[in-house]
């Protein structure tokens, strides 16, 4: 019977339906990867070269916007990005209450009245109480 129950069961290839890689980075995030490099390497070297004293602060700001555009890039179009973006989403804080039930035209009906009323007192007017 165990023999039975092992041959209905067929290993499967993990790595069938996976995203291609090369170690960590995802296949097709290294194309454009590659062109955040070379952009931010002319923006710094070339645009912005006269500014720094010396090639360890080139060096330094083209490895900074390099991470952050490719860290901004593999947030935008990659495909798990939920993952870490809902991280960040804050969860909604559920209370009860309870609220006496108005009516929108008794609501309406009581503003209207509260203008009346305050125009009168700039006005000087007197409302007179007749029976």
């Amino acid at each position: 019977m165990s023999k039975e129950r092992e041959q209905e069961f067929r290993p499967v290839n993990q790595i069938l339906g996976a995203q291609p890689s090369l170690g960590p980075i995802p296949a097709d995030q290294i194309f454009p990867w590659t062109i955040i490099a070379l952009t931010s390497y002319f923006i710094v070297n070339g645009i912005f070269g006269g500014f720094f004293s010396d090639d360890f602060q080139k060096w330094l700001w083209t490895i900074l916007i390099t991470g952050w555009g490719m860290a901004t890039w593999w947030i935008l179009t990659g495909g798990r990005s939920w993952r870490f973006l809902s991280k960040f989403v804050a969860v909604p804080t559920w209370t009860r209450g309870t609220a006496r039930y108005l009516s929108l035209l008794h609501v309406s009906h009581e503003a209207k009245n509260r203008k009346t009323k305050r125009r009168d007192r700039k006005r000087g007017k007197r409302k007179i109480n007749t029976i």
